[in-house]
């Protein structure tokens, strides 16, 4: 959507876009609706910026939507003061980087030119300095890592710089001066580089309380499924008879998870890694739960909420809340759901990424046995 929307033109035409597509799938009564949330600006606490090196000129930007296309960015006013105020530290960094050219040994007597011409830097605003990871398949060559060293000796908001070769890959600290934490609920949680965090501390703190409220008085036995690094199962957890079973896929989130909540001496979370999509919890594994949380990545939980509409009524838990990015994905979750028996009872669209095309959606189902 145009920045050059007025605000309020702009939430209501984001706010009627998401509920004219959501009634059309799920024909969802206007009093289901709870009023929207709206992030301000400058709340961005995380944000992925490309870049490309061409005949000795750097583009450093965003991605054009749904597009390889690079727009080139000087400043952005839905970042973080903080994160805006090193854009140009970071373009600096990167063109440096950029312009090293070296060589790498092959068999033989044969060498090959190493030179940094395109990738994306993801940068991460922590409670105590920004985090950075360098994604380019180009391996790192000395000089390359002494340049990063002596950027980060010279910046004294930067924190820790690390690099991989793809998104999939671990990355690899190159610096650290200090290990990044966020906080969630009052407690310090670490962060490995490249972790995934919502895009703004307000947009979590908002997601977190939709989820609690939509818990409301229910205790006993909670699921957090795609569960991250555990935003949603602190939040349970400190709830008075809670007890927390904390899924997902990745091996490094549930590492930092694990190392935190031991940490913390938090005893009621329990933690599995498990594809979901591939091999969601069953039916079976899943009777005698009250509270499931899930909140996929875009592409849904399909699988997932299959086995969900398979427990059996008067085993099925009270209360399911999804959160969703996706609309789209979250409709085809919600149906499902609703043909199995389970009551929409409220559904709250989230603004945390401002003036995009993106929304996310909280919603709540019961069971009434």
């Amino acid at each position: 959507m145009s920045r050059e929307l007025d605000l309020e033109t702009y939430r209501r035409q984001k706010e009627i876009k998401v509920k004219s597509f959501l009634k059309e799938k799920l024909k969802i009564p206007e009093e289901v609706w709870q009023p929207p949330l709206f992030m301000s600006d400058g709340s961005r606490r995380r944000a992925a910026f490309a870049f490309e090196f061409k005949k000795n000129k750097l583009v450093f930007g965003f991605n054009e939507n749904r597009s390889n296309q690079i727009i080139d960015v000087e400043k952005c006013l839905m970042l973080s003061k903080k994160m805006s105020d090193e854009l140009s530290a970071l373009r600096a960094l990167t063109l440096a980087l950029c312009e090293i050219v070296g060589q790498k040994k092959l068999k033989g007597k044969k060498f090959e030119k190493v030179q940094i011409l395109s990738g994306d830097l993801q940068v991460l605003e922590a409670q105590n300095g920004l985090d950075v990871v360098l994604e380019t398949q180009i391996e790192l060559l000395l000089e390359h890592r002494m340049e990063i060293c002596d950027f980060m000796n010279a910046h004294d908001n930067f924190i820790r710089f690390s690099w991989r070769k793809k998104h999939t890959y671990e990355a690899e600290p190159i610096l650290e001066k200090t290990k990044p934490f966020i906080k969630i609920g009052g407690i310090d949680v670490f962060v490995a580089p490249g972790d995934f965090l919502q895009a703004s501390k307000e947009g979590e703190q908002a997601l977190v309380k939709l989820v609690l409220d939509g818990v409301g008085d229910t205790r006993g036995k909670m699921a957090d499924l795609f569960c991250g690094i555990g935003t949603f199962s602190y939040a349970l957890s400190a709830l008075k008879g809670a007890k927390v079973l904390a899924v997902d896929v990745s091996k490094s989130l549930l590492k930092g998870f694990q190392n935190s909540i031991d940490r913390q001496m938090i005893q009621n979370i329990e933690i599995e890694q498990k594809n979901l999509f591939l091999y969601p919890l069953t039916k079976e594994e899943l009777e005698g739960f009250d509270v499931i949380v899930f909140d996929p990545p875009r592409a849904g939980a399909k699988a997932q909420v299959s086995q969900i509409c398979s427990i059996p009524q008067e085993k099925r838990p009270c209360k399911i809340v999804a959160v969703s990015c996706n609309p789209e994905t979250f409709a085809n979750d919600a149906k499902m759901l609703v043909d199995a028996g389970y009551k929409l009872e409220k559904i709250t669209m989230v603004d945390q990424f401002v003036y995009s095309d993106h929304s996310e959606i909280v919603a709540v189902f019961t069971n009434e046995k």
